[in-house]
């Protein structure tokens, strides 16, 4: 029970406040409100597609990205299957098209095939190498039996950033990781900026072999391609570049534009480039 004396104080207090709420004007309101926004930082308007300012434009190359979910009985014979049709498409020169790399994932999703496709001149060579495969007919029987050996697939195609190498062959035995990004829409120029300047943190072990962004398919996807001798060898690369001046700062600007990521540990098939 509140005693006599204090439910006049109580009241007095009650009526302030609805005084106080009416003389906050709408004005008021208003400036609070703009103050409030000027603190969000705001990303400057863009005067060009993130593809035009980020991707390689002296090169002109599109890459084509699959993922093959394999049956886990017919792994062995899909490698083989593919080896045999990626050699025939090699050595076709009519073909504007390479296999860059082929693995099998060792660490993420199981009985995985995963493909990374070049494509020198870009959309007009892709346009050039389907119109060609639709009436191979060695290729369209290529399709059929490997059909029978998949639960599922999917694809992308990417820009590589300006910044990273360009993936070339290499001698092995290494593993590659594959680190997939899914970036807030809107921040593809600020996860570029950042990483232009990361990328020098990575480059003294040379385990950054390329960057990409996607343009089809799953979008605002970055895919990063590493090498390594091995799995310890992966570990105390990735640890000396934390004792870097400034990795940290840069790693700490790109974590809130991320969604989502995946990493993959990956063999090359016998017949890829990167081995």
């Amino acid at each position: 029970m509140v005693p006599n004396g204090s439910v006049h104080h109580l009241f007095s207090r009650c009526y302030a406040g609805r005084q106080l709420a009416r003389n906050f004007s709408k004005s008021d309101f208003g400036g609070w409100f703009r103050s409030a926004r000027s603190s969000v930082h705001k990303a400057g308007a863009r005067k060009d597609a993130h593809s035009n300012l980020l991707s390689k434009q002296e090169s002109s190359n599109l890459y084509k990205i699959q993922f093959h979910n394999v049956k886990p009985e017919c792994l062995d014979a899909y490698n083989n299957l593919e080896a045999e049709v990626q050699k025939k498409l090699h050595q076709d020169t009519e073909y504007p098209c390479e296999v860059v790399g082929s693995w099998n994932t060792w660490y993420g999703e199981q009985d995985q095939a995963v493909h990374l496709w070049r494509y020198r001149g870009g959309y007009p060579a892709l346009t050039e190498c389907l119109n060609k495969l639709k009436v191979n007919k060695e290729y369209l029987e290529f399709r059929r039996e490997r059909a029978k050996m998949l639960n599922s697939r999917r694809n992308q195609l990417l820009l590589e950033f300006s910044f990273w190498n360009e993936p070339l062959p290499r001698p092995g035995p290494n593993i590659y990781e594959m680190r997939s990004y899914s970036i807030k829409p809107g921040t593809m120029i600020e996860w570029g900026n950042h990483w232009a300047r990361a990328i020098k943190y990575r480059q003294e072990n040379n385990e950054a072999v390329g960057g990409f962004f996607s343009q089809i398919g799953d979008l605002y996807v970055v895919h990063h391609l590493w090498a390594y001798e091995n799995l310890q060898s992966r570990d105390e690369t990735r640890k000396s570049a934390w004792r870097k001046e400034g990795w940290d700062a840069n790693v700490s600007y790109t974590v809130p534009l991320i969604r989502s990521m995946e990493c993959r540990i990956m063999i090359p098939c016998t017949s890829s480039l990167l081995q």
